[in-house]
């Protein structure tokens, strides 16, 4: 999947039109950082946001819009209409999954707790709704270390899915007994430890990040390890001049903008004549377009009901909101100094 290619004039031309639909349906764009510089561009533009999944769905709750139009991949829209059950929530493509939840159906993750019943389940947010209503906590990437070091510390032997990489580097990490389910991401998987010594080697004032759905030979290597936040704020705030990033590349958009005068270079993967599912851009997020978000826009004229809209069955809503509650709470309790957690 190749992303859109658009010439200035319709480029303008699309932007104007997305930003009169919404303003006739009273939507609002969340747009992840691994979506085309277009649709991080207008969310901007347009008073929206651009950020990870779990900042998506909490913006889209404090805003006061009915509609959110979600550009990302599924699990992200469904995990919108989880946190705002009232509102209706769009997306460009529903085509665009995700690695990472297509490998962990709800059926067998639940016999993976069944089987299990004396631990307690923690989920990625790379997960669909039935599988965060299963879960006992769902995490991101940005806070999964402490939570896991959380339950270890309160006895807790634990169950984990779907990335067993950021698994095992949360593991290795935390301390935490853990079973790993055997998921990957398509784009993390594919980075190479030896090709990035080499690369760093050419390039050895360049800091090495490196996002923990990576493997652990590539994590050994990285001078900061972090979610695609904490990634951004390294480079603008780390003294180095060169960064080689091992993180879906649609994240450079947003880190030029965060710094401008440093420069980024893409972490190697499979190398020259690589598939797309071995390059270091999510394909389905390269679904997400801005003639795809106009067109759902125009189908989902207020009091339709639009064929790319997200819909959450209420009863798996509100047992996966529980378990994305428990994380919400967590970060407020650990923010406000309520929970220490120790070395």
């Amino acid at each position: 999947m190749v992303e859109e290619v658009l010439d200035a004039e319709e480029r303008a031309s699309l932007k104007t039109r997305i930003k009169t639909l919404m303003k006739e349906q009273d939507a609002v764009l969340v747009a992840h950082y691994y979506t085309s510089a277009d649709l991080q561009d207008l969310a901007e533009e347009t008073g929206g946001c651009v950020s990870d999944s779990l900042e998506m769905a909490r913006f889209g709750h404090a805003h006061p819009a009915r509609t959110l139009t979600v550009a990302g991949v599924k699990f992200m829209g469904e995990t919108a209409k989880i946190l705002n059950p009232e509102k209706r929530v769009l997306m460009p493509d529903l085509g665009a999954e995700c690695s990472l939840d297509l490998a962990c159906p709800a059926d067998e993750f639940t016999a993976f707790c069944d089987a299990h019943p004396d631990r307690l389940s923690v989920v990625y947010a790379n997960t669909s709704a039935e599988v965060k209503a299963r879960a006992d906590w769902v995490v991101t990437s940005g806070i999964a270390v402490k939570i896991v070091k959380y339950l270890h510390q309160q006895g807790h032997k634990l169950l984990w899915a779907p990335d067993r990489h950021l698994g095992e580097y949360v593991r290795r990490v935390s301390g935490a007994d853990m079973i790993l389910w055997q998921g990957s991401c398509v784009v993390h998987e594919a980075f190479k430890a030896e090709a990035l010594k080499s690369l760093h080697a050419a390039h050895p004032a360049a800091a090495v990040l490196v996002h923990p759905e990576s493997p652990e030979s590539v994590i050994a290597l990285a001078d900061i390890v972090g979610s695609t936040t904490q990634l951004i704020e390294a480079v603008r705030t780390l003294p180095n001049p060169e960064f080689i990033v091992a993180t879906d590349n649609g994240i450079f958009h947003k880190m030029h903008a965060a710094a401008p005068g440093k420069t980024l270079i893409e972490a190697p993967t499979a190398g020259e004549g690589a598939t797309c599912v071995s390059c270091a851009h999510c394909p389905w997020m390269a679904m997400n377009g801005l003639r795809k978000l106009a067109a759902v826009l125009e189908s989902a004229a207020v009091g339709k009901r639009s064929a790319n809209e997200i819909h959450v069955e209420e009863s798996v809503g509100q047992r996966a909101r529980r378990s994305i509650q428990k994380m919400l709470d967590f970060a407020a309790a650990e923010k406000a100094g309520r929970i220490q957690l120790g070395d």
